[in-house]
């Protein structure tokens, strides 16, 4: 017969889901279960998979959510998302938000537009019910006075009139900034989804630009020298 181990229960499971203790190879026989222990159980594993999201979360705090059973446990833990002054960077952390809805968010709250509820935020990107439940849970709907007001870190670098300087800010090589400017001097980009599928860029440089840049209408005139001081 198998010793079993000197942790609590608790302690043990959370152990063994982070692959800290090494499962025994037999099982016990189990009896069958009453409603209530049933009840007790799962209450039990909730509270071991919270646990286990709470050391994730120490460990990388900007840690994506994968599903919604992850979204409920960030919220008993005290995350949470405030729809109107969220970042690019809280955005993409709820489980299945792609780019162009990320981009979209940060463009209207730049311009100054507030959500005053799920059903706005549901009409604006239209989300099938259940994500938007996924997403309920953390989501915080508070209305402000004054706009956000960005600072100068979060200026929007144009990517269809910016220079190599600032091209180089974004974290491009040389190659790739040459492939930029070469690409952009065909035709303006539309938006990040029409960047990447021109110069073949990575998905992950392509997500850290979210919040980052903008595309404008027209595109960039001949870079000319600096004029040079009388003396």
């Amino acid at each position: 017969m198998a010793r079993r181990h000197w942790l609590d229960p608790l302690a043990r499971r959370l152990l063994l889901a982070s692959g800290q203790l090494p499962a025994t190879r037999t099982t016990p026989p189990t009896a069958p279960a009453s409603p209530c222990r049933d009840s007790a159980q799962a209450d039990q594993q909730c509270e071991v998979e919270r646990e286990l999201l709470a050391l994730k979360l120490r460990q990388e705090p900007a840690r994506p959510l994968r599903t919604a059973e992850e979204v409920r446990h960030a919220a008993a833990l005290g995350w949470r998302l405030d729809v109107n002054r969220a970042s690019a960077g809280d955005w993409t952390r709820l489980p299945g938000i792609d780019t162009g809805q990320v981009d979209l968010l940060l463009r209207l709250q730049a311009g100054g537009v507030q959500l005053s509820g799920a059903e706005d935020l549901q009409r604006l990107l239209d989300l099938p019910s259940a994500q938007l439940e996924c997403w309920l849970p953390v989501l915080l709907f508070h209305w402000y006075g004054q706009p956000a007001t960005p600072s100068p870190a979060e200026i929007r670098i144009d990517l269809n009139r910016a220079g190599p300087t600032q091209l180089e800010r974004l974290g491009l090589s040389s190659e790739r900034r040459q492939r930029l400017l070469r690409e952009r001097a065909r035709g303006p980009f539309r938006d990040l989804a029409d960047l990447q599928q021109r110069l073949h860029l990575p998905p992950d440089l392509v997500e850290n630009w979210i919040g980052k840049v903008r595309f404008s209408a027209g595109q960039a005139g001949p870079e000319l020298p600096p004029a040079r001081r009388s003396a």
